[in-house]
């Protein structure tokens, strides 16, 4: 979870052929996967938060954990962006919606929201803390990810009563 800023020497000093690579460089480098809104939530909920950053997988599905930017114990992310977690969100206003769908992944409780032209976001429902968890289109039919973070979310965020 550390982010590094590398400073690039200023191009005017280098050759024509060097800047160029450097700058082509620079824009292929993933210093960050994604690029996420950080939730601001209670100082309760952002305590579950952490204790969740500490326990969720290296790996979800396959892929590498690769946290999106800024960098936060409130956020995380494997694959690139493929997969995102943000802990504290707001209750999400779909929940009130008797239509709304859910799924249950390894004893935790997901609310299902198809979005168009991704894939789907899930919120933890019955929690102390919502947890919410985006896929790519990649995944548009396979919450089977969920599974993985699962554990970590059981461990760390209790059941409201």
């Amino acid at each position: 979870m550390t982010s590094s800023s590398r400073r690039l020497p200023h191009p005017v000093l280098l050759g024509p052929s060097a800047a160029l690579l450097l700058l082509a460089a620079a824009g292929c480098s993933s210093g960050g996967a994604a690029s996420v809104a950080v939730p601001s939530p209670s100082p309760e909920a952002a305590a579950y938060c952490r204790a969740l950053d500490k326990e969720l997988p290296d790996t979800v599905a396959g892929l590498e954990r690769k946290d999106p930017d800024p960098g936060s114990e409130l956020t995380a992310g494997w694959g690139d962006g493929a997969i995102v977690l943000r802990c504290g969100v707001p209750r999400p206003a779909e929940m009130d919606d008797d239509q709304s769908k859910g799924i249950t992944a390894d004893g935790v409780n997901w609310m299902l929201e198809q979005r168009e032209d991704d894939g789907p976001r899930l919120t933890t429902t019955l929690r102390k803390a919502y947890v919410e968890v985006t896929f790519s289109s990649a995944y548009a039919h396979d919450t089977t990810p969920l599974a993985a973070l699962a554990p970590a979310v059981k461990k760390t965020v209790p059941n409201r009563l």
